[in-house]
């Protein structure tokens, strides 16, 4: 009852996109893992998957083993859909025979996009086109783009409810977690709450403390000279 897209970008971030009809989707379908994948799982939801995939992407195991895997040991796998890319670029999904038409996945490049209870076909085929064709946007204006092209295509065939975005870089905790749980148009509401993170929050977020800096920058004039520096490069 729900499309998305999972992908790498070329930074390394790894990240999901996510609509329905259907309340909260981000709460139980999308997982990241720094450094190591990004998967959904839909239709009848088995939250999980994600839970057992992330141990899965420590350990480095495949995910076509970990798809395999997973669907194998669960008796309701013909009612799911479940797909996931790791830090390699490499893609796996499983569509269950029970999941409701139009269902299906398709991938590329460093990327996967799934669905069921679709309009039909024709919104993958669009969530794909757009992701390939917007290599030059920052990877959450990308994914975001991608989703709104298969709503433009008809998107769920039930209606527009809820959507989510959930972006890793490199550290433990999200680059970006956004979540739309209820509204008319879940996807331009999520579009305009990445605009707000703009203004102050992702300058912010790259004060925090990081592998690299476990302390973080704690000086607030060095934070404010951050977010004023990150919002002068943005005007130009």
């Amino acid at each position: 009852m729900t499309w998305s897209i999972v992908a790498r970008d070329r930074t390394g971030a790894l990240g999901v996109a996510v609509a329905s009809r259907f309340f909260a989707v981000g709460a139980l379908c999308p997982a990241v893992r720094s450094g190591r994948g990004a998967l959904s799982t839909q239709a009848l939801v088995n939250p999980l998957y994600a839970r057992d995939a992330v141990v899965l992407l420590d350990a480095g195991i495949a995910p076509a083993e970990i798809v395999r895997r997973l669907t194998a040991a669960d008796s309701g796998r013909d009612a799911r859909q479940f797909h996931l890319i790791d830090a390699a670029g490499r893609i796996a999904a499983h569509t269950g025979t029970a999941c409701i038409a139009w269902c299906g996945h398709r991938s590329g490049t460093d990327y996967s996009a799934a669905g069921n209870m679709l309009a039909g076909p024709q919104v993958l085929d669009e969530t794909a086109r757009a992701y390939e064709a917007g290599s030059e946007l920052a990877f959450a204006e990308r994914l975001i783009a991608a989703m709104q092209a298969g709503e433009a295509a008809g998107g769920d065939k039930r209606g527009r409810q809820a959507a989510a975005l959930l972006i890793h870089t490199t550290e433990d905790y999200p680059f970006l977690d956004l979540r739309v749980d209820d509204h008319a148009d879940p996807l331009a509401e999520l579009r305009r709450l990445y605009d707000v993170s703009l203004e102050r929050f992702q300058p912010f977020v790259s004060c925090l403390p990081t592998h690299a800096s476990p302390a973080g920058i704690t000086d607030r004039a060095v934070i404010e000279d951050v977010i004023a520096r990150f919002q002068a490069k943005r005007s130009r």
